[in-house]
């Protein structure tokens, strides 16, 4: 029973809340505790409100689910978890998150909002939308960058929210390609994502490739722009680039040869490869702005760049 109630919730996917931190990374603030914490809570926030929309979905598809070979033993289609006890964790999960968005602040709570409407308005016909469909999968990804920076009040990047954009169209239209494999074949998986009649491979890999440059042509100019410089007091986060390329490319290889891209957050956290570039990318732009005079420790304790707001109790 617990195992069911697990697969419901998927935890894993809540590896796509680590967007949230891109704020307190980038904007030198791993060292105050506040700004830490209430990225944490942040990021607990959207995994809740998450896990209800994932929970609403299934709920809502538990007929069709039962006639697809794989779908048909999830939780609520198989029959193991009711649909009363279905809503009842659903509406709970989403009552937490909100009330933490709420507690944290008016801007958290208004993202999480617009990231519950969108993906009930997704679930209830825009997922057929041919590329409005991956680009509101690309804005919940969003809304979690903006939750982590303008929501506990950390000024954004617009270089890195460009990024951010750009990295998750890609994710989004590799699932895309990953399902229209899938699909080849298998009526159940045609009906259940129409949307992909109007996708083949050979334009969502022109997608896929106009979005990848774009990821690194935007995190290389990150790296080298003056504002990011004076920010940070370094500019060797250009040496963090080949991680990145790394991760993407190896990323890539899993879509095409290992049959990968329909679960992002499955693969990030299964592929070796990929998980210790991110771990490498991490340490060495903490340790390179850690290292910088606008990161650094003074006399006096923490010194904090000349930009940093106090954060509102």
């Amino acid at each position: 029973m617990l195992r069911d109630y697990v697969k419901l919730i998927r935890p894993h996917q809540w590896i796509k809340s680590s967007f949230v931190f891109i704020g307190v990374i980038f904007g030198h603030h791993w060292f105050e505790w506040l700004y830490v914490q209430r990225a944490i809570q942040a990021a607990i926030a959207f995994s809740l409100v998450a896990s209800g929309v994932y929970i609403l979905n299934d709920i809502r598809d538990r007929d069709q689910d039962r006639e697809h070979p794989r779908k048909k033993l999830r939780p609520l289609a198989s029959g193991r978890i009711s649909v009363s006890v279905g809503w009842m964790l659903c509406l709970l999960l989403l009552s937490i998150g909100l009330s933490l968005g709420a507690w944290l602040s008016w801007l958290v709570l208004l993202f999480l909002l617009v990231y519950l409407v969108l993906n009930v308005a997704y679930s209830y016909g825009l997922k057929h939308v041919v590329i409005l469909d991956v680009f509101i999968i690309s804005t919940g990804f969003m809304l979690r960058i903006l939750s982590g920076t303008s929501g506990i009040h950390v000024e954004p990047s617009k270089w890195l929210l460009f990024c951010g954009l750009m990295i998750t169209l890609f994710l989004g239209f590799s699932k895309r390609r990953a399902e229209l494999l899938v699909q080849a074949g298998n009526s159940q998986e045609q009906q259940s994502r129409r949307v992909l009649e109007h996708y083949n491979p050979a334009l969502l890999d022109l997608f896929i490739g106009i979005s990848l440059a774009c990821v690194i042509m935007s995190y290389s100019l990150y790296t080298v722009s003056a504002d990011t410089i004076a920010k940070h007091g370094t500019a060797d986060l250009i040496y963090t680039i080949p991680f990145v390329l790394y991760a993407c490319f190896r990323y890539m290889y899993l879509i095409h040869m290992r049959g990968g891209g329909e679960d992002t957050a499955r693969d990030l956290v299964r592929d070796p490869h990929i998980i210790l570039a991110i771990l490498a990318w991490a340490v060495l732009t903490v340790a390179l702005m850690f290292g910088s005079p606008a990161g650094s420790l003074d006399q006096g304790g923490l010194h904090k760049p000349a930009n940093t707001k106090e954060l509102p109790q």
